[in-house]
């Protein structure tokens, strides 16, 4: 597929269409995501063979746009935002009508702090039918509480982390294994079909192939 780069409301997105797509991937990028997202598109082919279309659109403030509520800085000295909310008014407001077209599942998913986005907006709206969270951020003050006390839509959940992740000498960050063993958990719990994936390696690994992975499974289960 045949990448094209257009402007949305200020947001530089990137789509990927197959014609005969029933299955639309989205997922909010950074620059080394785009980097990789021609390795990422063929590789979901590669482990799937069922049509689809992804749009991607690049963040500009990480850890402003991606986070529920805000917190203090965890590394550096840049504190989180609240600015999840615009995000995802974002894209079910604009994106997708601009991208769905008669497209009739849409699955959500991100890495890092996107994959914490992912997972928090599937919480607010039922028009996700899944949802692919790669080394997704939950070491993220309070969201393993939010995440206790509230319940998903979606019926389907791809969860993964590298296998050092946990080992991170930042004592916030470290808590990313409890914390993934803890949402793949409650998922369980509530009936929902999920997978946690360890991969081998730390967070900077792989995140074309672990985000293909976490797709095409997403794809796959539906």
């Amino acid at each position: 597929m045949n990448r094209k780069e257009y402007t949305l409301s200020d947001r530089t997105c990137f789509l990927y269409q197959d014609e005969a797509a029933k299955y639309l991937l989205i997922q909010p990028i950074d620059e080394h995501d785009l980097e990789v997202l021609d390795q990422e598109v063929e590789a979901i082919k590669e482990l799937s063979d069922k049509p689809f279309s992804l749009v991607a659109f690049m963040i500009k403030e990480w850890n402003q746009e991606l986070t529920p509520w805000t917190a203090p800085p965890v590394f550096g000295k840049v504190p989180f935002g609240s600015g999840a909310e615009k995000t995802l008014e974002f894209i079910t407001s604009q994106l997708l009508p601009e991208v769905q077209e008669n497209i009739p599942h849409l699955i959500l998913g991100g890495y890092s702090l996107a994959g914490l986005f992912s997972l928090w907006a599937v919480y607010q709206t039922d028009k996700f039918k899944s949802i692919a969270a790669a080394s997704p951020s939950v070491w993220y003050p309070h969201w393993i509480d939010y995440a206790s006390e509230n319940k998903p839509f979606p019926k389907s959940f791809y969860l993964s982390l590298g296998d050092k992740e946990e080992k991170a000498k930042n004592p916030i960050m470290a808590q990313v294994g409890n914390a993934i063993r803890k949402q793949h958990e409650l998922l369980t719990k509530q009936e929902i079909n999920t997978i946690l994936e360890w991969n081998v390696g730390n967070h900077f690994v792989d995140s074309d192939k672990r985000m293909a992975k976490g797709f095409a499974w997403a794809i796959n289960n539906l």
